[in-house]
């Protein structure tokens, strides 16, 4: 069983540590290479898959962090179970909950984007999309290196 509930723990932090991640890497590589794209429509198209791909991404990370976690704290026994588990899966939760926060703000992904369905764009609201989506992978990415760290020393303080 210990072997069991340190693997939880383990899974749950590195999931945590690949959303950190996919976060960094979208708010400081992806999203702001968008905006050197020649035209709009292909910028707008772009922003959009994006967006989706890393919604669905994000969330399987953060569900399988959270279910880890979780899982670990409740598989303890009593004696050992430590509060950094619940604060590392809180974490978790709300990166992964993020979108749902600022609902009215970046790119919402609604299913899959044809790319001629992309119809007539402003340039400067696809800026603004994806100013405001780096935002919140920047807030992403906050969270969930706080539950990262929090991870890291929880496990190695308890030497597991």
């Amino acid at each position: 069983m210990p072997t069991a509930i340190a693997l939880c723990k383990f899974v749950g932090t590195i999931s945590l540590g690949l959303l950190t991640g996919v976060s960094y890497t979208l708010s400081t590589q992806s999203l702001p290479s968008l905006l050197t794209l020649p035209s709009a429509k292909p910028a707008a198209y772009t922003l959009a898959q994006t967006a989706r791909l890393a919604s669905l991404h994000i969330r399987t990370l953060s569900t399988i962090s959270t279910s880890a976690l979780l899982l670990s704290f409740y598989l303890s026994p009593s004696r050992v179970r430590h509060p950094y588990l619940i604060w590392t899966s809180l974490a978790a939760v709300l990166a992964g909950g993020l979108d749902l926060g600022f609902s009215g703000r970046g790119v919402q992904p609604k299913g899959r984007v044809v790319k001629d369905e992309v119809g007539d764009v402003n340039g400067e609201e696809v800026e603004r999309g994806a100013r405001e989506q780096q935002f919140i992978e920047l807030v992403r990415m906050t969270l969930s290196g706080v539950g990262f760290t929090m991870g890291v020393v929880g496990i190695w303080g308890e030497g597991a």
